[in-house]
């Protein structure tokens, strides 16, 4: 059963809302709320349920998490946020997508402990850096190098934000993707704020598995997102080609790194959608 929040003591020292964006995942939100409920960090679940048909949302009603209801037509990965995170309680929004599973019991503390410095507007925690090499140590990213590495940083799909930045300006509704990274780098310019990066926040969320449909469409949808907002530079079939040929990435060899379908389908998702 999710952990609930039985006193008026314990909703005073609860410092972590849980929302969780959800679609046809009954099995992988299951495995979460069981996670979550081990979590010894006093915490509420919200469930934003959109169109599952797959029992998801009476799954969360029965690990005693609040359901909020979303018809499927309506769903953008933004406004399903705003809607989890208007009916928060606590000071700190936590974001999971259903099939992103915390590692250990303390990890929701963990998450939370960087919001103790006001200058924190957002945590996350990535296993990697910008060039896909391990991740050692806390990176404190602020807006310069937000806007030099795009595509690295904050995460909705288990990251944290405070709740009091978040009223002032929710998630943009309009975006197909990247939500997450746009209002983070709307947060660490207005505010001169930072986002905590730190490899003790990750989560096991694994991509890649994923079909190369899904790979594909993923990609060109935060491709489109990325272009709503930033000045990119020209990607055409030249810079894919360079890009597949000279970049390894975390891949233990080159030839594996070019016979990978998956990055492949990356790759043709990431210039479709920045085409025109």
């Amino acid at each position: 059963m999710s952990k609930r929040i039985p006193t008026d003591s314990v909703c005073e020292r609860m410092r972590a809302s849980v929302v969780i964006r959800v679609r046809d995942e009954a099995a992988a939100l299951a495995t979460l709320l069981g996670l979550l409920a081990a979590q010894t960090e006093p915490h509420e679940v919200i469930v934003v349920d959109s169109g599952s048909a797959d029992g998801s949302a009476d799954v969360a009603r029965r690990c005693g998490a609040r359901v909020l209801e979303l018809p499927a037509a309506a769903f953008t990965f933004g406004g399903a946020l705003n809607l989890g995170a208007a009916a928060a309680a606590a000071p700190i929004v936590v974001a999971l997508s259903a099939h992103a599973f915390p590692r250990d019991a303390g990890w929701l503390t963990r998450m939370v402990e960087p919001f103790g410095d006001s200058a924190v507007a957002c945590a996350f925690g990535p296993s990697h850096d910008w060039e896909s090499r391990p991740l050692t140590g806390v990176v404190r990213q602020d807006a310069g190098l937000a806007r030099v590495h795009p595509e690295w940083g904050y995460s909705n799909g288990a990251g944290a934000f405070r709740a009091s930045l978040w009223r002032e300006r929710g998630f943009r509704e309009d975006l197909p993707g990247t939500e997450d990274r746009e209002w983070a780098l709307w947060a660490l310019e207005r505010r001169g704020a930072v986002c905590v990066l730190d490899p003790a926040l990750a989560v096991e969320h694994d991509h890649a598995h994923d079909s190369l449909r899904a790979s594909f469409a993923r990609y060109a949808r935060e491709a489109r997102g990325y272009a709503m907002y930033l000045e990119l530079p020209p990607y055409g079939l030249k810079e894919v080609f360079r890009e597949w040929w000279g970049d390894q990435g975390w891949h233990r060899s080159w030839a594996r790194a070019r016979l990978d379908p998956r990055r492949a389908a990356r790759l043709a998702g990431k210039w479709w959608g920045r085409r025109g």
